[in-house]
């Protein structure tokens, strides 16, 4: 990637950081006043997702460890871990109440960890981000037939963006060496995000009762 390709790849990472807090925030706001679960899940979802990509924007910095090259390593998982949180709870809020109750959603995000390491473990968290949010579109795409509701419709194209952007990241780990490909990966992601960030800001401003699998 060239210096002024990587710059604007790292501008767009932490743009990425302040929507995710900025979503986080909005959600708390909705949380507080309607005591939605839904609004929990979405901060928790939000606060993981912008951490993921602030570990991320660290490491693109060209590594805040130049001298250690493993940490810069294990930045590069835990960022990807806790991507993988978000998008988990983003993609699967209707059924994480379930999950945790039966302790379940702990050991599916643990697992992971315990079972590969290095290079696969990055594959691996990549295809479970890429799994979540498909997951995620299908079901809202469901939600969007029985009611007709555009911002339904506009949560399942800001997944849909999501999951282009994790596809372009899988892809870029695993088989592809293309410059370009990682400022096509946060361009998909910053347009999925602003695309959901605009019917969770109408949720809290209209203090409606947010629904659905999101």
């Amino acid at each position: 990637m060239g210096p002024d390709t990587a710059a604007i790849d790292e501008v767009l990472q932490f743009i990425g950081v302040f929507v995710c807090f900025s979503i986080a925030f909005v959600s708390y706001k909705g949380l507080r006043r309607t005591d939605s679960p839904t609004f929990m899940r979405l901060a928790t979802a939000f606060v993981f997702l912008g951490l993921g990509f602030f570990v991320e924007g660290l490491v693109g910095l060209n590594g805040p460890f130049p001298w250690l090259p493993s940490v810069t390593a294990t930045l590069v998982v835990v960022g990807l871990v806790l991507e993988t949180a978000g998008y988990f709870f983003l993609a699967f809020s209707h059924a994480v109440d379930v999950m945790l109750s039966k302790r379940l959603a702990l050991g599916i995000l643990i697992f992971p960890v315990l079972a590969v390491s290095g290079t696969e473990l990055q594959n691996l968290l990549s295809f479970l981000s890429f799994y979540f949010v498909l997951y995620g579109v299908v079901e809202t795409l469901y939600s969007y037939k029985n009611s007709r509701k555009p911002d339904t419709l506009l949560i399942a194209g800001g997944l849909a963006l999501l999951a282009c952007g994790i596809l372009t990241q899988w892809l870029s780990i695993m088989y592809i060496s293309v410059n370009l490909l990682p400022l096509v990966e946060i361009l998909l992601t910053e347009m999925g995000l602003m695309m959901l960030f605009v019917p969770v800001l109408g949720y809290v401003l209209g203090r409606e009762k947010i629904s659905g699998p999101i």
